[in-house]
């Protein structure tokens, strides 16, 4: 009976094993598929072979030493992807940020190679994997942000263009998470001037953001407590949110308060409603104990990211808030400034120099006697 037990527990030790040796070579996704014996291909190979097995440093010395010694092989440009491909692999914060310097090289010096997509891909995918919840530090989010629209711009027909569309996405619903939470900080607080301020910004920068009718009503309830004069304000954060955002159950009520205003109802457009219902359907429901597990889980949940629409591609800017006036609306006095070369140089002898400091100027001359001495 223990000689049974033994065997099941060798048996089963040694299929471990061989699992763990056939998932630790991951097989390289560029390599040269070229049928020939020439010496820096073998090089090559060789460095490959490395990269699958893990041997990340013995591998970058193999392609280094190709790159100097045959500085007019062909495989010159598939050998510089490969070290970015191997620190890339290695991981770790000085692995990725090897990696993102040796791409930014190769899309510099082959911007027209078919790899070269595929290089800006992973650097988006550097950021995106570092990127933290919305309540943290947002530096990883908004480089990710960058690079992903740097891709769709400089490679717009790339085969990676959808899926990192979908990227954006994620990113801008963990940025608009932040930009939302604070401002419900601010409206619960009673600070609605701060509210309003980043409750627009969600709804102008981040419209397929999951909770910009929520953001929406918010907005329409901190305009509202800031007086008349938002009137206009309170009224259309409503009437947005009735035509943008269909189905949202929040907009039979802002229905009712339109009416209850004597203003018009709006109609929902097609667009938008056609979308909502797409995220509708395709929605990814969370699990059992996600909630549980997202507490020690350090990358943010992006489940509730839109699936659909153009993401945003201007970087984001608060805008000004709604409590400062325009210039010129309220005092009538015109806010520009202009400038014009000075033609008489004697203005500068007659007009004193504002920005003298007083300890500078000189002392005024006084024609009245001197007081006269104290008697002791």
């Amino acid at each position: 009976m223990k000689r049974s037990w033994f065997s099941c527990l060798t048996v089963l030790a040694l299929m471990l094993g061989l699992l763990a040796g056939g998932c630790r070579r991951r097989r390289y996704e560029n390599p040269i598929t070229k049928d020939t014996q020439q010496p820096d291909k073998v090089l090559f190979d060789k460095a490959i072979a490395d990269i699958e097995r893990g041997r990340y440093e013995i591998a970058r010395l193999t392609l280094q030493t190709l790159i100097n010694t045959y500085e007019t092989s062909e495989f010159l440009a598939k050998a510089k992807l490969a070290i970015a491909d191997s620190w890339y692999r290695e991981g770790g914060s000085n692995g990725l940020a090897q990696a993102e310097a040796e791409y930014k090289d190769f899309i510099l010096f082959y911007p027209t190679l078919e790899e070269a997509p595929e290089a800006q891909m992973k650097v988006c995918m550097i950021h995106y994997k570092q990127m933290e919840k919305a309540d943290r530090d947002q530096t990883h989010a908004l480089r990710a942000e960058e690079e992903c629209r740097q891709l769709l711009v400089q490679f717009p027909n790339s085969k990676f263009a959808p899926q990192v569309e979908q990227l954006l996405r994620n990113i801008q619903e963990v940025l608009a998470e932040r930009e939302f939470r604070v401002g419900s900080f601010y409206h619960t607080k009673g600070s609605h001037v701060a509210a309003a301020n980043r409750l627009q910004a969600v709804v102008d920068h981040y419209p397929l953001y999951s909770k910009a009718d929520q953001a929406l009503w918010n907005l329409a309830d901190s305009y509202a407590r800031m007086g008349p004069r938002f009137r206009s304000k309170h009224i259309e954060a409503y009437v947005r949110l009735v035509r943008d955002y269909p189905l949202s159950p929040l907009v039979e009520e802002a229905k009712r308060r339109l009416v209850a205003m004597e203003q018009e109802v709006p109609e929902p457009d097609p667009v938008a409603l056609a979308r909502m219902k797409y995220e509708l359907e395709h929605m990814e429901k969370p699990g059992v104990m996600s909630h549980f597990w997202g507490i020690f889980r350090k990358s943010p949940d992006v489940r509730m990211a839109a699936k659909s629409g153009s993401p945003t591609m201007e970087t984001f800017r608060p805008p000004i808030p709604a409590s400062v006036p325009a210039a010129g609306a309220a005092t009538g006095v015109s806010a520009e400034v202009t400038v014009a070369p000075v033609t008489d140089s004697s203005v500068l002898e007659t007009r004193p120099d504002a920005r003298r400091q007083p300890s500078a100027a000189k002392p005024e001359t006084s024609t009245s006697p001197p007081p006269a001495a104290p008697k002791p």
